[in-house]
């Protein structure tokens, strides 16, 4: 077992060192090589183990909550947990050192979704003063939890099985942490922009209560909301780094009367060797005055700006001398001078969703320029001697298209 863990550590290192023989304690193992982390799946689990959890996670994405609670309940198996939740090891890493900077004054603590309970646990062992309670539908999870905090011996933790969508929550806390729970559904593109042309979303009310039905995203949030005190806070985070699911996850804490505390945080980690940008994090709450207001605009990006002069300092011939695939995208293609269109296609889909690839001239170079209403932005310049390239790339897409 692990030492007492001081709820006064006295730097972010040594509690990521302590989050660290925390997470070893429970038998998770940090790989950073694929080949590495599934030879040693492989010895841990069988073929039809791996067989059965493949078929398990293809049945929760597709078919209904049951589907994902028995995936659940399966991955919280005492020889699976620790091999599968492996692969999140540089999430727990990442997520549990934000948290504990941001837990403050809270004195009841719920998490929400808190699955096998890896980071409430955590949390509990840094702050003895606190009191933590963990929720989660899957019950051998729960089972997995409780079984780990009496190992652990830690007092001021309980641990309840409820499905959110369907029952009501009991308790009041201070602060509630939602971290990867409130919207399950990862394949919902969110809400479209109001055209090719721009980011911006408009404000149609049966269009966002549309998105919280089908994410689930509503009847969670509601239900969080009946156990926060007056005043209490919120650390959100889920995978809305997409602009169009960002916006419509910001409005649903809007309208339930939240506002940011300060900016929200990037969260960037890896999955074994895949890097994710996920979040962004956000510390929320009710009744107050706020500072911050919700940005509804494009994250900065990579990409590279434009300039005349870079057809004079090419380092790769075979490479056009602009080629940018993010949302600055639109702003380099704005500033193009003398800008001429040779060919354009647009699509629009019943629902409004649109798609726009063009062709053109700028002077003395060709461009090419896609754009829809997911905020996808392409940009590719280059000389006009070369247009046979960009037209090329143009018909690709245009064959590509719906």
């Amino acid at each position: 077992m692990p030492s007492v863990i001081s709820p006064m550590l006295r730097s972010s290192d040594e509690r990521r060192t302590t989050l660290h023989d925390h997470l070893a304690w429970w038998g998770l193992r940090h790989f950073t090589s694929d080949p590495e982390y599934f030879a040693w799946q492989r010895q841990h689990l069988s073929s039809d183990e791996l067989a059965q959890l493949a078929r398990l996670a293809e049945q929760k994405c597709e078919g209904s909550r049951a589907d994902e609670i028995a995936f659940y309940d399966r991955t919280a198996s005492p020889t699976i947990f620790p091999v599968l939740y492996s692969q999140r090891y540089e999430y727990y890493e990442e997520l549990g050192c934000r948290v504990c900077g941001l837990l403050g004054s809270a004195e009841a603590i719920l998490d929400f979704g808190c699955g096998p309970g890896i980071l409430t646990t955590f949390y509990a062992r840094q702050f003895p003063d606190k009191t933590f309670v963990g929720l989660d539908r899957s019950r051998a999870s729960i089972e997995l939890a409780q079984h780990m905090a009496g190992e652990l011996g830690v007092a001021n933790i309980r641990f309840e099985c409820v499905d959110a969508e369907a029952d009501a929550l009991s308790g009041c806390y201070d602060l509630v942490i939602a971290t990867h729970v409130l919207m399950q559904a990862e394949h919902d593109p969110g809400l479209p922009s109001l055209s090719w042309q721009t980011f911006e979303r408009g404000h149609d009310p049966p269009q966002q209560s549309s998105f919280e039905q089908r994410t689930g995203l509503g009847v969670r949030l509601d239900r969080v909301c009946e156990v926060l005190r007056p005043h209490g806070r919120m650390i959100v985070s889920e995978k809305t780094r997409q602009l169009s699911r960002r916006v419509p996850f910001q409005r649903a804490l809007s309208r339930r009367g939240f506002d940011l505390v300060g900016p929200p945080a990037l969260v960037h980690y890896r999955t074994i060797e895949e890097a994710v940008d996920d979040g962004p994090l956000f510390l929320v709450h009710r009744g107050f005055q706020t500072s911050s207001s919700w940005d509804e605009r494009p994250e900065r990006d990579d990409g590279p700006p434009f300039v005349q002069d870079m057809a004079h300092s090419v380092s790769d011939p075979e490479k056009p001398l602009c080629e940018n695939h993010w949302p600055s995208a639109q702003g380099v293609w704005e500033e193009l001078q003398d800008r001429v269109v040779v060919h354009e296609t647009t699509r629009q889909e019943p629902d409004g969703r649109q798609v726009h690839v063009e062709r053109g001239t700028s002077g003395d170079f060709s461009y090419l320029y896609c754009a829809n209403t997911f905020d996808q932005r392409q940009v590719v310049i280059d000389k006009r001697a070369r247009s046979a390239m960009i037209d090329a790339y143009y018909q690709e897409i245009i064959r590509g298209l719906p």
